[in-house]
Parts: C-alpha cells; structure tokens; sequence
C-alpha cells in the first residue's frame, strides 16, 4: 500500500468524522463522499496493477 493511499485513508476518517459532527450539513458530506471515492478508485487501481 503505497504513502499516498494511507493519506487518503485518514483523509476518509477525518471526512467521516465531519460528517457525525455536521450531519445536516451537505457539503460536508459532498466532501465525504468526493474522499471515500478518491480512496475506492486507488484501491481499484491498486489491486488491478
């Protein structure tokens, strides 16, 4: 697993918890949803090469 993909994972954690602490707020969780999708497509990557 490379530097770069554990960032975004605590990038993830870091959203994730944002968004128990703002749950109404939309960009928030448009925030979230931009880094648990960042993080999905360097695993996707990741595991094909």
């Amino acid at each position: 697993m490379s530097q770069a993909t554990e960032e975004l994972q605590h990038a993830v954690v870091e959203q994730l918890m944002a968004v128990i602490g703002a749950p109404d707020d939309a960009a928030v969780a448009e925030s979230a949803d931009a880094a648990v999708r960042a993080l999905d497509e360097r695993l996707r990557a990741e595991a094909a090469a």
